[in-house]
């Protein structure tokens, strides 16, 4: 009689594993873990930091528009020079000063940015020949910096303008006449776009 009930218990017990481990065709078992150190548990998953594209400036969802300030910052951008190059600014003969007749393009560049949130501004300064290559690499750079602190003025944002100085090594007009030296007296605006 014992040995019908340990039988009969064998044969149940026999039954479930073949059920819980899948010995069906085509199926495959599942095996317990015995390890303990492989056991996932539930108090663990609180400890992975949360992300957040808000708070972590190099994550952003695709789709929305990269800061202007973090690729200018970094240096991946692309550099548009036709969308302004209507509006060149041109200066008088040793002088940096915005002259009231080209504020109508530091209002153009100011406008094309503002209305363009997902780009940044170069503005580049340059030179006609006469002078010291040191005195024009220094004249370029204050003809860019006044114009960054007029577009400014005009609500762009500081961190999305740059000035490069190219001095007298950028002439548009080679000649040595007061009108190839009045038109290489300007300064640039170069529109930068995310790559």
């Amino acid at each position: 009689m014992k040995a019908t009930k340990i039988t009969t218990l064998l044969v149940i017990a026999l039954a479930f594993t073949m059920v819980g481990t899948g010995c069906r065709k085509g199926q495959v078992g599942i095996t317990p873990i015995k390890d303990p150190k492989m056991i996932v548990r539930d108090d663990g998953i609180g400890n992975v930091p949360k992300i957040n594209p808000t708070e972590d400036p190099t994550i952003r969802e695709l789709g929305t528009p990269q800061d202007p300030k973090e690729f200018i910052k970094q240096g991946n951008y692309n550099v548009n020079s036709s969308a302004l190059a209507a509006h060149v600014v041109h200066f008088d003969y040793d002088s940096s000063v915005i002259k009231s007749s080209e504020k109508g393009n530091v209002q153009a560049a100011a406008d094309y940015l503002n209305s363009n949130a997902s780009v940044g501004l170069r503005i580049d300064g340059h030179c006609d020949e006469r002078g010291t290559e040191g005195y024009n690499d220094s004249l370029g750079d204050r003809r860019a910096l006044a114009l960054r602190d007029a577009v400014i003025a005009l609500g762009v944002s500081a961190d999305r303008v740059i000035t490069q100085t190219f001095g007298e090594n950028k002439p548009v007009a080679v000649g040595q006449d007061e009108s190839s030296y009045a038109q290489n007296r300007r300064g640039e605006f170069m529109v930068l776009e995310p790559k």
